[in-house]
């Protein structure tokens, strides 16, 4: 079998030009190409000088990053504070809504605090605070607005489950 298309068509001959002698630049063919590689012919590919460069140092220890058993019980316990903190808020429970309410709030804080710590065990950090172990200082501005953020959510929700009471 041939690798290429095959021409089978029976009017189309390829007629060849008869040359007594060799060719015109003294090159002969073979009928499969060249039988020798011309001089200005060379392999494909880099030379062995350029192959090697500068060498780089990889770390072969794997990257830490938090693994799915951490992540589970963390997702798991924010989507049952949560759904505790908004259905008494959302759907009238009578009078024990705002003590669920807030024990909902109680634990979706908790998984909050506890993929916090779990995140700054593998170094990760938030935005202005500095990696563990590196010496900087924390940004005060960051740090400020974190803790107006808390304040907020905190006093939205206080704020919401006094009005289911009131």
């Amino acid at each position: 079998m041939e690798a290429g298309p095959r021409d089978t068509a029976p009017s189309t001959e390829h007629g060849a030009a008869d040359h007594d002698g060799p060719e015109p630049d003294g090159t002969a063919l073979s009928p499969d190409g060249p039988d020798e590689a011309s001089e200005g012919v060379t392999t494909d590919g880099p030379e062995p000088a350029e192959m090697y460069g500068d060498e780089v140092e990889v770390e072969l220890r794997p990257q830490r990053r938090l693994r799915i058993w951490q992540l589970a019980p963390i997702v798991g316990l924010a989507a049952v504070g949560s759904l505790m903190f908004a259905f008494p808020l959302a759907f009238d429970f009578g009078d024990s809504g705002a003590v669920i309410a807030m024990l909902g709030l109680l634990i979706c804080s908790c998984s909050a605090g506890w993929g916090m710590m779990a995140a700054r065990r593998v170094g990760y950090t938030l935005p202005g605070l500095p990696q563990r172990g590196s010496g900087r200082r924390a940004d005060w501005r960051m740090i400020l607005v974190y803790a107006l953020t808390v304040a907020a959510v905190v006093a939205l929700a206080v704020w919401r489950v006094a009005r289911l009471r009131g």
